[in-house]
């Protein structure tokens, strides 16, 4: 089973930890900002044993860092809304699918089904 497969058909505690450990694995394997954050920590991935001993990116590399796993071309760039004067924080997204996928049932889980839903919004641009 493919990890996005994995990642949507999550049922128990026990399943979220272990794919949590397998996911961090994977990112300090392939992502070379996490790494490098993870080797500055003195982080070695054989003793993180539980989701308590991950290591979370802080907010402000998506200012300064390019983060994302792998080599890709971005299919979106979602950007924070910052104030004046700073620096955004970028969130590349390789797959807009996967994406959107997570946030459909995100919705769904809490909410209902999206499309029978009414999304009243003000949105705004200084």
């Amino acid at each position: 089973m493919s990890l996005q497969n994995q990642i949507f058909n999550i049922t128990t505690e026990q399943e979220f930890n272990a794919l949590a450990l397998e996911i961090f694995n994977y990112q300090f394997l392939h992502n070379s900002t996490y790494n490098e954050f993870c080797k500055h920590l003195k982080i070695n991935p054989l003793s993180v044993k539980t989701i308590q001993d991950i290591p979370f990116l802080p907010v402000e590399f998506f200012k300064t860092h390019a983060i994302k796993t792998g080599d890709f071309n971005a299919q979106k760039v979602f950007l924070s809304s910052g104030t004046t004067g700073m620096t955004q924080s970028e969130h590349l997204v390789k797959d807009l699918s996967l994406y959107e996928t997570s946030y459909k049932n995100a919705f769904k889980q809490f909410y209902g089904v999206i499309e029978d839903a009414w999304i009243v919004a003000v949105l705004f641009r200084a």
